[in-house]
């Protein structure tokens, strides 16, 4: 009986010690957020410092603090605002794409397609608005119909990013 004990105490000392290498080795302080932002064109961020990351996301807009609950999410038409650590401000219009949050403070964006909102034209996202609207009104089949939803539905997200 004791050896039986002697030895299970070895094993779950053996145990814990594992675990605490595992948890050891390449920990991230959860003050800290590694933040990943890219579409497939461009990596704008890499697994960058920053205080907070706001989303637009199908099942609202959410900000993102270091220690967030891990979250898996869809994102929608909308602007993304990653708040640096210097305390600037940077914006990114995105199309669409995913938000992943992991238990370890880490963040990943990747985006469909994503452009700082300060290269857009506001003459030239108008105009597009307007033909937009109009190719909503004159669709006839259910796809087309569909597909001027869809980019009349970014076009305002889009406008809206802008005011």
């Amino acid at each position: 009986m004791a050896a039986t004990l002697a030895r299970q105490a070895s094993r779950s000392s053996h145990i814990v010690q594992k675990c605490s290498r595992l948890f050891s080795v390449g920990h991230r302080d959860y003050a800290d957020m590694a933040f990943t932002f890219a579409s497939p064109y461009d990596v704008y961020y890499k697994e960058a410092k920053v205080k907070q990351v706001d989303v637009p996301t199908f099942s609202g807009n959410f900000g993102i603090l270091p220690a967030h609950v891990p979250t898996l999410a869809v994102l929608k038409p909308g602007v993304i605002n990653v708040h640096e650590e210097d305390g600037t401000l940077k914006k990114y219009f995105v199309s669409s794409g995913s938000v992943t949050i992991n238990d370890d403070s880490s963040v990943q964006v990747l985006a469909e397609e994503a452009h700082p909102v300060d290269r857009f034209d506001p003459a030239a996202i108008r105009e597009s608005l307007n033909k937009a609207q109009h190719d909503l009104a004159a669709a006839s089949s259910e796809v087309a119909k569909a597909e001027a939803q869809i980019a009349l539905e970014c076009l305002e997200a889009l406008q809206k990013s802008l005011d």
